[in-house]
């Protein structure tokens, strides 16, 4: 159990990174509310609290749903878009770390075309990823489901 919880912290915290990163807001408080659970799942394990684990057995569903949700956001199942700004509570126009940083990626900013206008992600041009983000965010999902079953 110890074990499982220490991939468990660990998977959360590299998936908090890469979603500050993006200034993903949704999930970045999901993955704190994971983090702080797990913590209090292990200690109501080892001190036999059993609130303490309804409350990590009832977070784990809620993660597990969360994950899928994710998953089917990337992937645009049904009316879903990955180009909105839902991850982001819509307050911003970031976007995962992964579309422009990830492996293979050539990251190219191209100019606006007209004077005046302010430097943002839509004038960033990405080419050559060996493998594009929403599959990376895909991966990320199915990783912490597998850990969590």
């Amino acid at each position: 159990m110890f074990c499982l919880c220490v991939f468990l912290q660990l998977a959360a915290l590299e998936r908090q990174i890469f979603d500050f990163l993006g200034f993903q807001w949704a999930p970045i408080l999901g993955n704190f509310l994971q983090i702080i659970v797990v913590i209090l799942g292990l200690f109501g394990t080892i001190q036999f609290r059993p609130r303490y684990i309804v409350v990590y057995t009832v977070w784990t569903a809620l993660w597990v749903t969360w994950n899928v949700f994710i998953i089917c956001f990337y992937l645009e199942v049904g009316g879903l878009s990955k180009e909105t700004d839902l991850m982001t509570f819509n307050i911003s126009m970031h976007r995962s770390w992964w579309r422009e940083h990830g492996p293979g990626c050539i990251r190219r900013v191209v100019r606006p075309s007209a004077p005046g206008i302010l430097d943002d992600y839509s004038y960033v041009s990405v080419t050559g990823c060996i493998i594009d983000f929403q599959y990376l965010e895909v991966i990320h999902s199915a990783i912490q489901i597998l850990l969590s079953v």
